[in-house]
């Protein structure tokens, strides 16, 4: 089969397409034929090997899984022995947080794992947004977000940002979104009740607190957003901050039992994947796919997310929708 191989650590011109031997489904996995991945943030600080401490889980000197990609949707073609939750012939979709492997023609996985049936009507490019909303939910179940809570999303016209946004208001919150200018009419059409282009105006002095602050891009921090915050509000991040600091930030704020500031990491959870699949039927989650790649120039893809230009998701097209 066809995989796109990184040797090693480095930038998109390290990435080879090359033919590896197809894997075979073991107890309990389904293989799936891969028609949809992504390349998105993770893929591209994986592939730099970065930050630098991470190596202790994706390998110290060159990668462990040198085959990269976790959102992947797709078509089960084999069945491993003891597998039975799904058949040859299901479209399914979901994560692979921990092999990766979705930058390629097949992909095993544990049947018991992230995936899940893909909603009727869906193209594969549409299913492929799992990695955004898993990092997203991660931080909205920490939060606690539900009915009449007040949300900002800083960076709301990325992967994370943009099913944060769609996320929270499913869960009943009101949604402030920050944004690019270029961004206020997708942001609005997301949900959010107010859009604030930060190009324009200093988001931080809006004149509104709210009961959480989520920064989406790790590009600002708990210290400019502070004023933001009621009494009892909380921020967090999906990146470390300057100096580390939102990790720093949050050990303090946990150990003084405020919890002004968390920094939770993400773990799959029962029925993650079946939830967004809900979610996607109804309406309530869409793909905001900004472009799409042929996988033979998955290069580019990961040229263009180096830019931190992309918006939504960058959809990687490894065979064509039947």
């Amino acid at each position: 089969m066809r995989a796109i191989v990184s040797p090693r650590y480095g930038d998109a011109d390290v990435l080879e397409l090359k033919e590896v031997p197809t894997p075979a489904p073991k107890a309990g996995e389904v293989r799936v034929r891969v028609h949809a991945t992504t390349v998105g943030r993770t893929d591209r600080e994986t592939l730099r090997g970065h930050p630098f401490f991470a190596r202790l889980a994706t390998g110290l000197t060159r990668p462990k899984h040198p085959v990269l990609g976790m959102d992947f949707a797709g078509v089960v073609e084999e069945v491993g022995p003891d597998a039975v939750r799904f058949a040859p012939g299901d479209r399914v979709f979901g994560l692979s947080p921990e092999r990766f492997g979705a930058h390629a023609d097949y992909l095993c996985v544990s049947e018991d794992g992230p995936v899940a049936p893909m909603p009727q009507g869906l193209r594969f490019d549409e299913a492929v947004v799992c990695e955004g909303a898993w990092y997203a939910s991660t931080d909205l179940d920490a939060f606690g977000v539900g009915p009449g809570d007040r949300l900002l999303v800083y960076g709301a016209s990325g992967a994370i940002g943009t099913a944060a946004v769609q996320l929270a208001k499913a869960r009943g919150a009101s949604v402030t979104a920050v944004v690019a200018t270029r961004h206020l009419d997708l942001a609005a059409s997301l949900g959010a009740e107010r859009v604030v282009d930060y190009t324009a105006e200093d988001f931080t002095a809006i004149g509104e607190t709210f009961d959480y602050v989520f920064d989406a891009v790790g590009k600002t921090s708990y210290l400019a957003c502070r004023g933001l915050l009621t009494p009892d509000g909380v921020f967090a991040a999906t990146d470390l901050g300057p100096w580390g600091q939102n990790v720093l930030f949050a050990w303090t704020s946990s150990l003084s039992g405020r919890g002004r500031v968390v920094f939770p990491l993400p773990k799959v959870r029962p029925g993650l994947v079946e939830g967004f699949a809900e979610l996607l039927a109804s309406g309530a989650l869409r793909a905001v796919v900004d472009r799409t790649y042929p996988l033979e120039e998955i290069a580019d893809a990961y040229r263009y997310v180096a830019t931190e230009q992309k918006t939504g998701i960058v959809v990687v097209e490894v065979a064509p929708e039947p």
